[in-house]
């Protein structure tokens, strides 16, 4: 039997700090929807800090496949502390953000000539 890990803000460090900090109450004037927010943070984070949230996101949604819309949310927000439910939509569209952070390992490449 494996155990899975709790969800807890000490198991998921990046995704709790990512959440805090763009799935907030405010993600409406500053972003203007959630997917929006997860976009900008992959514009704005570092290497390092895309790869953690992104490889925590993705851990997250493992955990919590086939479990209903309420349940997924409580995870983001009262064990992980973002401010934002989301819709089944929602959640594939940031998933598909996270995938494509974690693909990009050189957002700016330097021309060679």
């Amino acid at each position: 039997m494996t155990l899975k890990p709790e969800i807890t803000a000490a198991n998921f460090p990046a995704l709790r700090a990512f959440l805090r900090g763009y799935f907030h109450e405010d993600v409406a004037d500053e972003y203007g929807t959630p997917v929006e927010a997860a976009d900008q943070f992959c514009e704005d984070a570092e290497s390092d800090e895309r790869t953690g949230v992104a490889q925590e996101w993705a851990h997250l949604m493992s955990l919590l496949q086939g479990r209903p819309l309420p349940e997924i949310n409580q995870a983001l927000t009262t064990k992980l502390g973002g401010s934002v439910r989301l819709n089944e939509e929602e959640i594939q569209q940031v998933s598909q953000i996270f995938a494509r952070c974690l693909a990009v390992k050189h957002p700016r490449k330097v021309a060679n000539d």
